[in-house]
């Protein structure tokens, strides 16, 4: 069982320095101030497992924090009932069957944390690993967008899960 706590500094120092191998590279981050700062605006929890070794398991954010900037345009951001969620597991963590349990877990604490039991998450499409745990936990299928500069458009799968 996880504990999700609200972000720190040192954490967050932790966290901007996580880097992923390609594809999947588009989730790292460059330890810049303004990465920390990202992580430190109010909308970021990290979990940590008191019983491991390293603890620090990873991170949930919510709201605006989770939402990709082409989903506005895609009108998917227009329910207030439904809490934008977002998630990163530590690299070293990826690719081992732990996502579905990491995102029910913070699930399980978002709706505890905001009295909510509508969730929506977005995952860029080429990652089935992670689309195949989120469906695992619950999520569903919804529709797709693009997001990004206008020769670099990315697909983008939105996800929802009510419990």
């Amino acid at each position: 069982m996880y504990n999700f706590v609200p972000m720190t500094r040192q954490t967050a120092e932790i966290i901007s320095g996580w880097t992923y191998p390609h594809p999947y590279s588009i989730y790292s981050m460059d330890g810049s101030e303004e990465c920390i700062g990202e992580l430190m605006n109010g909308d970021y929890f990290y979990a940590k497992d008191k019983d491991s070794f390293n603890p620090l398991v990873g991170f949930a954010c919510c709201g605006h924090s989770a939402r990709v900037p082409g989903g506005y345009a895609a009108g998917i951001y227009n329910d207030p009932d439904r809490l934008d969620i977002g998630l990163g597991l530590r690299p070293d963590r990826t690719g081992k069957g732990l996502g579905s349990d990491f995102l029910a877990q913070s699930v399980q604490f978002m709706s505890r944390q905001f009295e909510i039991s509508k969730f929506q998450l977005v995952v860029v499409a080429f990652n089935e690993r992670a689309i195949n745990a989120y469906e695992k936990a619950g999520f569903q299928q919804e529709e797709l967008f693009e997001s990004g500069a206008d020769e670099h458009q990315i697909p983008f799968v939105v996800m929802r899960c009510s419990i």
